[in-house]
């Protein structure tokens, strides 16, 4: 099944809530970087919580970076998302597997660390890209991104970011809920919102249980109708290639490329974000520096 986020308004456009099935994305982020099950569901919830930030404020070619460096075993983690729903991202130590924490789920507070910052940045098309920053102040990563939101954006939220990881490390279920309080909500409707959000099952469970993500909203508010305004595919998607890290080669020194050529016969590139390989030979490397100093 394609993954795919929902865009609603609810009590009349008091609320505007987001939900995403984002299975598909991290089960791909999972198999390139070989993650581990901390390692899964730190980067799991960093993928979901970055598609519902970014489809949430982005538009056109927007482009969003999302950094969440703590003082946890898997080190710093970077998520790039756009407006069209397309993410991508890796961590810096994908074998992480840590005990359960005492609620018996994985312990990503204590992968991800409790000291550190999330940071936000968004690429608008201006000259300059706007980054908001944050101290991370639980580790789980849902309470983060709500709190960036209350802090740097002004708009009072609720994220929610879930991933059950299985015994083998692969991944079952993967998806969170966004909910942003608009001007004029009344203390009624948020009184009301607390409440269904503390009795509220995690997101993983609601989908292993077959919910959609419209399913989910009308488990949050199951007191009133949800206005479904929009539905929208989600993806892992990578946008490197051979010609963009020859680019990046064609920056270095000319002193650099001539070592690659005399002791290495060539060179190879590795992004990040993917794992894809990209082989340069010498014929290749020789003629990368012609073209740069041309």
């Amino acid at each position: 099944m394609t993954d795919y986020m929902v865009k609603s308004l609810v009590y009349k456009g008091a609320l505007r809530a987001y939900a995403v099935d984002a299975t598909e994305v991290v089960r791909e982020a999972q198999k390139r970087h070989d993650t581990w099950s901390a390692a899964s569901a730190a980067l799991g919830r960093s993928l979901v919580g970055t598609l519902l930030l970014a489809t949430a404020s982005m538009k056109g070619d927007e482009k969003m970076t999302v950094k969440i460096n703590g003082n946890g075993p898997v080190g710093g983690i970077v998520i790039d998302a756009n407006s069209k729903g397309e993410v991508k991202g890796y961590l810096q130590h994908p074998h992480v597997h840590l005990p359960l924490n005492p609620n018996h789920k994985i312990d990503v507070k204590g992968a991800v660390g409790t000291e550190g910052f999330l940071a936000v940045t968004k690429d608008l098309g201006l000259k300059e890209p706007f980054t908001g920053q944050v101290p991370l102040i639980s580790g789980e990563l849902g309470e983060d991104f709500t709190y960036y939101l209350a802090k740097s954006e002004q708009i009072p939220s609720a994220v929610g970011l879930s991933v059950f990881v299985n015994d083998d490390n692969s991944i079952e279920t993967a998806g969170g809920f966004m909910i942003q309080v608009l001007p004029g909500a009344s203390d009624e409707i948020l009184t009301k919102l607390e409440q269904r959000l503390a009795k509220l099952p995690l997101v993983s469970e609601m989908m292993r249980q077959g919910k959609t993500p419209e399913a989910i909203l009308e488990t949050i508010f199951p007191d009133t109708e949800v206005e479904f305004l929009e539905r929208q595919p989600v993806a892992f998607k990578c946008d490197c290639s051979k010609e963009r890290f020859a680019e990046a080669l064609a920056s270095l020194p000319q002193a650099d490329i001539d070592d690659m050529i005399a002791k290495d016969h060539g060179a190879q590139a590795v992004c990040h974000f993917c794992g894809a390989e990209y082989d340069y030979s010498e014929a290749d490397l020789k003629r990368i520096m012609k073209e740069a100093r041309a």
